[in-house]
């Protein structure tokens, strides 16, 4: 049995795992990150995190044929640069200086929801297919795409960033810096901030009292649960949400024609009162849809364990970055 070794690195914590050829996770092991600290002390706790799951699967650390990791960040092809990890403060970062300071395999390194979407297509939900689009509905919107079992991200490797592709012309501004961003409207803060500006105007909403009369107690899962609960106000502000993420996967299914949409990420929770509609808008907006026919939009299966599989069968399944 041969095994891979991936790491998933958060700003909140590094996750290392030991992974099979079945793709099942063998051993995992993680520690925080402390994203504030020194790049070198980082680097440092990746190899850490990495030496204590290969001890905990009993596979020695010379026996693996690469390093798999997943970074919030992209590295340049020609200058072999991590991009941006805004995380840790990286712009331009010499990543692979720092890495192989600890080791003389193989190192890959991936966007981390690349890594995500590959993890969910080898063992996940898309386990079953080979061609798939995967958003992350969280804090921001992740993305990745899997085109014949491989990681597609354009000619120079730093493409498929599908949380910023146009939804709205000259809308509202995005973190990125651009204007009318998918993000901006699709993103969990998307969705709170909404439901801010929708409270202003509405003193009667249940949301008022799941949030205890509290803004900042606003999240995606008090807009749900108001919404499930039969809440005007929650339901037009989900219905409207529905219509923005429907409008935004359909420009990806006329362009790729993927198999199957995974959904990851927190709002991916909210269950039938997302997937139902979605799957229905989705058909409504989507080019051809009546004759062709529409990819299933379904939840993500492995949580972070996705991007674990993912970064360790970078070796097979990606091109050395």
């Amino acid at each position: 049995m041969k095994y891979y070794l991936g790491v998933d690195l958060g700003g909140t914590n590094i996750a290392a795992g030991v992974v099979d050829e079945n793709h099942t996770i063998v051993a995992k092991e993680s520690i925080p990150t402390n994203a504030g600290r020194p790049a070198e002390e980082i680097v440092q706790d990746i190899f850490t995190v990495s030496k204590r799951v290969a001890q905990k699967a009993n596979v020695a650390m010379e026996s693996f044929t690469s390093w798999g990791i997943g970074m919030p960040s992209y590295v340049n092809p020609k200058t072999h640069l991590l991009v941006h990890a805004n995380n840790f403060g990286w712009i331009n970062f010499p990543i692979f200086d720092f890495l192989k300071k600890h080791t003389d395999m193989p190192i890959y390194i991936e966007n981390d929801a690349n890594c995500a979407t590959l993890g969910e297509t080898l063992a996940g939900a898309a386990r079953n297919y080979n061609n798939a689009i995967m958003l992350t509905l969280g804090t921001g919107v992740g993305g990745g795409i899997i085109l014949s079992k491989r990681i597609f991200s354009g000619y120079d490797l730093m493409g498929a960033e599908l949380g910023h592709t146009k939804l709205v012309y000259n809308g509202i501004l995005c973190t990125c810096g651009q204007k009318g961003c998918l993000e901006s409207y699709c993103s969990a803060t998307a969705l709170i901030r909404q439901a801010k500006e929708a409270l202003k105007d509405d003193s009667s909403s249940l949301m008022w009292e799941l949030c205890d009369k509290d803004l900042k107690n606003i999240d995606g899962k008090v807009v749900v649960d108001a919404s499930k609960r039969g809440d005007n106000v929650a339901k037009k502000l989900v219905d409207q949400y529905i219509d923005y993420l429907s409008c935004g996967l359909s420009t990806f299914v006329t362009i790729f024609r993927p198999e199957v949409i995974i959904l990851g990420g927190g709002l991916a929770d909210a269950g039938e009162v997302l997937f139902e509609p979605l799957n229905k808008r989705l058909y409504e907006n989507t080019f051809a849809a009546s004759v062709i026919g529409i990819p299933k939009i379904v939840k993500a299966q492995l949580g972070n364990d996705a991007g674990i599989i993912g970064a360790a069968l970078l070796e097979k399944y990606a091109e050395k970055r």
